[in-house]
């Protein structure tokens, strides 16, 4: 998806830069934080890549992007911004300006998915600000899905999207 791809870009950009710093730990977990989506991508060797066939066509993923925005859009229509949120009391396009009490509206996961949510929570080492961000993301990937409830496979999904997140990320080297 375009959007995850100018996210890792960002992300590893911020992790160049971040790499000369004194802080690194500190400061880069709060970036990294602050990203709906951040992926490590493996190299593809090139065997693979020679075999691989076209995927999905750009236009059929702009149309379904589209829709998405489209239900955004409307479930948001009367709604506005809290002038808190940096937002001025302006309107909300998109699932990345929730509130969490919209979450608890309009992203709030059944018994299932609350489960997988916590385990990934906790072996993860997953922030409270984490926490939300995967719910945006998982409203996200079911309203590119047609769907309007957030199931499990989106909560997983959305948890997926978060593996530069992890508690031990410093440790690791990332």
């Amino acid at each position: 998806m375009m959007i995850s791809t100018i996210c890792i870009i960002a992300a590893m950009a911020m992790n160049m830069l971040l790499a000369a710093s004194n802080y690194r730990t500190i400061r880069g977990y709060i970036i990294f934080d602050s990203i709906d989506i951040h992926c490590e991508i493996q190299a593809v060797p090139f065997a693979e890549l020679s075999k691989m066939q076209p995927g999905e066509p750009s236009a059929v993923i702009r149309e379904r992007v589209i829709r998405a925005r489209n239900i955004q859009t409307e479930r948001f229509n009367s709604l506005k911004l809290p002038s808190y949120s940096g937002g001025v009391g302006g309107r909300l396009h998109c699932n990345a300006q929730m509130t969490e009490r919209m979450l608890h509206e309009f992203a709030e996961p059944d018994a299932e998915s609350l489960d997988m949510l916590r385990m990934a929570m906790e072996r993860l080492k997953l922030s409270a600000r984490a926490y939300s961000r995967i719910l945006k993301v998982a409203r996200t990937i079911a309203d590119l899905e047609g769907s309007e409830q957030v199931q499990s496979m989106h909560i997983a999904e959305a948890i997926g999207y978060r593996n530069l997140d992890r508690g031990d990320w410093a440790e690791r080297g990332i």
